[in-house]
């Protein structure tokens, strides 16, 4: 029997050990070209590392995920971080993971608003990409170059979301 895991709503505080909640903050608001403008400035700074490494900016296009659903992998990638802003107006689920001796430990899922996004820090465990409901476009920042910059690990007994309460 799968392992159930709760989904909580997306918030900085509780996403800070795995990276940063991309969102119209307004602790980082700046006006900007006379006026007419509010920047929200910094909201996370990509990180690429290796000899040719480079941070791009990509679209990828989700297929939602039918509920209920396992589970059963994680990813993370060493030598770069990887952001997912969404693009469709939709929310989607993300899930991320502690390390524990080079493996994930037991996944945190958060629902993210459509007006969130998130920002993967290097070498931290999360599921890929998790759309509801709908086809979804996601603006995706992260790294290309040399290198293996992708480790999977999965699971012995894989762990069940329900469909979230949108």
């Amino acid at each position: 029997m799968s392992d159930l895991l709760t989904v909580k709503h997306l918030t900085a505080s509780a996403f800070a050990p795995f990276g940063e909640v991309i969102e119209a903050d307004p602790s980082t608001m700046r006006l900007i070209n006379g006026g007419t403008t509010e920047r929200f400035h910094a909201l996370f700074s990509p990180d690429a590392v290796g000899e040719g490494a480079r941070v791009i900016v990509n679209i990828f296009r989700g297929q939602p995920r039918a509920f209920p659903y396992e589970i059963g992998m994680m990813e993370r990638h060493p030598l770069g971080s990887q952001s997912f802003s969404p693009l469709s107006g939709r929310p989607f689920l993300v899930a991320v993971a502690e390390d524990e001796g080079g493996k994930p430990a037991r996944p945190q899922v958060f629902l993210a608003r459509p007006d969130q996004g998130v920002n993967y820090r290097r070498n931290v465990w999360h599921h890929p990409l998790m759309a509801i409901g709908e086809v979804s476009d996601f603006l995706v920042v992260d790294r290309d170059g040399p290198g293996n910059n992708l480790e999977e690990h999965f699971f012995a007994s894989p762990y069940l979301i329900l469909e979230p309460h949108l």
